[in-house]
């Protein structure tokens, strides 16, 4: 399971956000019920929010290092 500010890395794009996969955001919501997701904000280089999605647990996977 993740955590809160867990750096996650797209598993499948997310055309309608024009996320690629692979794209790399972070954890800042994490709900439980009624199944585990996540919402993520992915960024650009200078720090600025281009998208902020709820994902399943599923479509994300913890990046380490």
């Amino acid at each position: 399971m993740l955590e809160l500010y867990d750096v996650v890395e797209l598993r499948e794009a997310i055309p309608g956000e024009q996320l690629p996969a692979g794209a790399v955001g972070t954890v800042v919501h994490i709900f439980n019920d009624p199944s585990t997701a996540y919402e993520v904000e992915f960024a650009d280089a200078d720090g600025r929010t281009i998208a902020m999605v709820t994902l399943r647990a599923e479509q994300v996977v913890r990046r380490d290092g």
